[in-house]
C-alpha cells in the first residue's frame, strides 16, 4: 500500500505562483512515473504535467511553459511549480504515482487532492 501526502495549494493572486509536492511512502520497491492531474468544477479531470523516472516531462499546451515538474528520486517525491497563475487554473490538484511492487506488479495510486485558487 503506498501512501501519498500532498501539500502547497492555497489562494493566490492572477500572475502569482505556488508550488506543491507529493511525498509516497508505505510498501513499494521503486516508483516509476509521477505526475499531477486537476480537476476544475464542471470538467474532466485533465493531466497537468508528467515526469518519468528518467526524468522526461510532458504537459499539455495549457500550462506548458509556465508550469515545471521535477522530482527527488531519493526522497519519492514530486513537485509542480506553477507559475503565471491564471483563473482557470483554479482546481482540485491530484498527484499520481505509479509503483512497482516486491512481487513485480505496477499500481496507479491517487493523492487525496489539494485545492488551488487562483483569484483577485
Amino acid at each position: 500500500q503506498v501512501q501519498l501526502a500532498e501539500s502547497g495549494g492555497g489562494l493566490v493572486q492572477p500572475g502569482g505562483f505556488l508550488r506543491l509536492s507529493c511525498a509516497a511512502s508505505g510498501r513499494f520497491v521503486s516508483i516509476n512515473d509521477m505526475g499531477w492531474f486537476r480537476r476544475a468544477p464542471g470538467k474532466q479531470r485533465e493531466l497537468v504535467a508528467n515526469i518519468t523516472r528518467g526524468g522526461i516531462t510532458n504537459y499539455p499546451d495549457s500550462v506548458k511553459g509556465r508550469f515545471t515538474i521535477s522530482r527527488d528520486n531519493a526522497r519519492n517525491t514530486v513537485y509542480l511549480q506553477m507559475n503565471s497563475l491564471k483563473a482557470e487554473d483554479t482546481a482540485v490538484y491530484y498527484c499520481y504515482v505509479r509503483s512497482m511492487s516486491a512481487m513485480g506488479y505496477e499500481y496507479g495510486n491517487w493523492g487525496q487532492g489539494t485545492q488551488v485558487t487562483v483569484s483577485s
